[in-house]
């Protein structure tokens, strides 16, 4: 073989374990990934939950602790809360939330402290004009604050109710 030939086959040999080596990082950044949206979803299921138990049986230490203090939560109606007064309004019963079931629910993680949820549930809601079940569509935000997930923000519409045949 030439002298050029060697350089050549040793240059591609060269080239391709660089390639493998930049896959195998590539690969193992991956599972880095996933294990960590794995590790988050878990986190902010478990968070949500606690969220959700606070709301039903309202729980200030609990509510203050999920809720971020910038909170922005548009209810269906239009009415938008910050946390004191969505506090407020849960602890005064003004409105109580009987049951909080959901449909579907999913997350996304467009960074690493910001997790998006969204789907459906259904809602039993108990106010001055009576009780209501809701259906909504809903996205929640939630971000990781110091270590914690806190719930950050809510925008839910009513769905209407499925026609009948």
């Amino acid at each position: 073989m030439c002298h050029v030939c060697m350089h050549d086959h040793r240059f591609t040999v060269v080239s391709s374990i660089h390639s493998m080596k930049a896959l195998f990082a590539l690969l193992a950044l991956s599972l880095v990934t996933l294990s960590h949206a794995a590790d988050a979803t878990a986190a902010v299921t478990a968070a949500d939950d606690a969220r959700v138990q606070a709301t039903t049986h309202p729980d200030k230490a609990q509510l203050e602790a999920l809720f971020s203090d910038e909170l922005r939560y548009a209810h269906s109606s239009g009415t938008v809360d910050t946390k004191a007064s969505y506090i407020d309004t849960l602890l005064s019963g003004k409105t109580k939330y009987l049951t909080f079931d959901y449909e579907e629910r999913k997350f996304t993680f467009p960074s690493a402290d910001i997790a998006l949820m969204t789907g459906r549930n259904k809602v039993t809601v108990a106010n001055a004009a009576g009780e209501s079940v809701l259906t909504l569509s809903y996205l929640a935000v939630w971000r990781n604050e110091n270590g914690h997930w806190r719930f950050l923000a809510w925008q839910s519409c009513k769905l209407p109710a499925p026609v009948k045949p």
